[in-house]
């Protein structure tokens, strides 16, 4: 990727001439089934960018109650474009569909007006829960016409468990993001796809946001390595993590299901989450809370057998 950067042919992205963005782009937009996609620096932006070109100032957003467009964007939404969220359950890692249709039901019952559902995929807080085509469709099909944007950050994920395309996942949604800097190992970067006119729009709301890059091209060339080099080596991080799952539930959090465990997160409840994190840290393996009694451990290629060895050892420690 470092190679790539250096010898990347660029332009100014913000006049659209980069052509090494130009390339990821349209690779991506392929890859998802849409007619055009945007470079951003981060799922967060794009995220919003879809929000503001999907809602106006008012509207309700449907969502899962833990979706990182909720939980995780600093209020975003809210701050960025006036929406406000109506949650459902997504403990499980997904949404039931008739919930969507009571949801979209509520404008005929006095209740503000939904415009907008928003999925994820893989699902971060369940552990990476990858989302199957058929229930994407029958969200979808439940939203009763409503746009729908798909928060695809590990959707490259789901896609090599579910052993499915990147369009069999995104097909039935208006927009769909993914990142570049997670498990596909990019320093940097996300894209946002969807109709050309909505895209064309975003590239407006990216300039609002301040996310207009120049010669972009050096970054978005370690995104086309990423794109052509990472995705199939997923089902190692998925492998890993399983294993990993497995001696978590063994060792530290017998009520955890390691079946659970489909793509590369480890997520489980323990009263003493913050002190099993701060225990890893001092046995040096680098972890997370995602709540105050809930750890999440990520696989990714920089993590080998040996390493997922190493980890056992110190859970064993802990």
């Amino acid at each position: 990727m470092r190679r790539a950067m250096a010898e990347a042919d660029v332009g100014d992205d913000g006049f659209g001439d980069d052509p090494t963005v130009r390339a990821l782009e349209e690779r991506y937009a392929s890859l998802v089934s849409k007619e055009a996609a945007v470079f951003v620096p981060s799922g967060v932006m794009a995220n919003q960018i879809a929000i503001r070109v999907l809602t106006r100032p008012g509207d309700t957003v449907i969502a899962g109650a833990q979706h990182h467009v909720v939980e995780w964007e600093m209020g975003a939404a809210a701050r960025n474009s006036g929406i406000q969220f109506r949650t459902l359950d997504d403990s499980t890692g997904l949404l039931d569909p008739a919930a969507i249709r009571a949801a979209v039901a509520a404008q005929d019952h006095h209740q503000v007006v939904a415009t907008l559902l928003a999925l994820e995929n893989t699902h971060m807080v369940s552990g990476g829960v990858p989302v199957d085509p058929a229930h994407i469709a029958a969200c979808v099909e439940a939203a009763q016409g409503l746009a729908v944007h798909l928060d695809g950050a590990r959707l490259f994920n789901a896609a090599v468990a579910l052993k499915c395309t990147m369009a069999d996942l995104a097909g039935p949604s208006t927009t769909v993001m993914s990142c570049l800097s997670k498990g596909l190992s990019a320093p940097v970067g996300s894209l946002l796809a969807g109709p050309a006119d909505l895209i064309d729009a975003g590239r407006i709301e990216r300039k609002r946001l301040g996310g207009t890059m120049r010669q972009a091209g050096i970054i978005a060339a370690a995104g086309l390595i990423a794109l052509d080099t990472m995705v199939d080596r997923l089902a190692d991080d998925h492998h890993r993590a399983s294993r990993l799952a497995g001696a978590v539930a063994d060792i530290i959090a017998p009520d955890f299901d390691p079946a659970r465990c489909r793509t590369n997160i480890v997520a489980f409840d323990h009263a003493d989450a913050v002190g099993i994190v701060q225990r890893l840290a001092a046995n040096g393996v680098l972890g997370d809370t995602i709540g105050p009694q809930r750890v999440r451990l990520v696989v990714h290629s920089g993590i080998t057998d040996e390493h997922i060895e190493a980890v056992i050892a110190a859970l064993r420690t802990v």
